[in-house]
């Protein structure tokens, strides 16, 4: 009966280990995913406001901070 025990507990190690391999994988896939999503938006986005919102003598992230208030303020009006 001992032996059987041993058994188990190796093939209960060995499938646990297994399901913590893959979940660590997953999850670092998914956030390499993630990651190159939001910095493909970020250098979309900043292009965008770089050729049609931003005025002559600002920067970009001053540009999108100008954009911010400006909103801000819109929605206080409504």
């Amino acid at each position: 009966m001992s032996n059987l025990k041993e058994v188990n507990k190796k093939i209960e190690e060995s499938v646990v280990s297994g399901y913590k391999r893959i979940e660590k994988e997953t999850i670092e896939g998914y956030k390499r995913i993630e990651n190159g999503v939001v910095s493909g938006y970020k250098k979309i986005e900043d292009k965008f406001v770089d050729k049609f919102l931003r005025k002559d003598d600002e920067t970009i992230e001053e540009a999108k901070e100008r954009l911010k208030k400006e909103q801000e303020q819109a929605i206080k009006k409504n």
